[in-house]
């Protein structure tokens, strides 16, 4: 009796390349369209409403530590406490933008994050230099 080969082709290895090149497709227009949308270049034409109450609410608030450990909270020098009671009256949704000096100590700059943690404050940017 003969016996009947049968050829079976193996999958070892998947071509995973289409898949690479639409997620990179994907990738590309969702920042291109998240760009467009921080910069305001989508123009969009807002509601108008009459009983809404405007917040006079700042840009943002600068908080500076320079070499000596010495803090400042928009150009007024403040200690630990004093920046803590200051941030607290502010909005947690208000951007907070930190300058530490690279010759600071490290601890100054823990120091204020740890303020802005217990504040809730999540609109933080750290300023550096290229």
């Amino acid at each position: 009796m003969a016996k009947c080969k049968k050829s079976h082709k193996r999958f070892d290895q998947i071509n995973v390349i289409p898949f690479i090149d639409i997620m990179l497709v994907l990738l590309v227009m969702v920042l291109t369209t998240a760009t467009f949308i921080k910069q305001g270049v989508i123009p969009v034409d807002l509601p108008d409403a009459k009983a809404s109450s405007k917040e006079d609410v700042k840009k943002e608030v600068t908080v500076y530590v320079n070499a000596k450990g010495e803090m400042f909270l928009d150009k007024e020098k403040v200690d630990l406490k004093t920046l803590e009671q200051k941030l607290s009256q502010i909005s947690t949704k208000q951007t907070v933008v930190l300058r530490s000096d690279k010759e600071s100590r490290f601890q100054d700059f823990v120091s204020v994050m740890d303020i802005l943690k217990r504040l809730h404050h999540e609109q933080l940017y750290i300023v550096t230099k290229e």
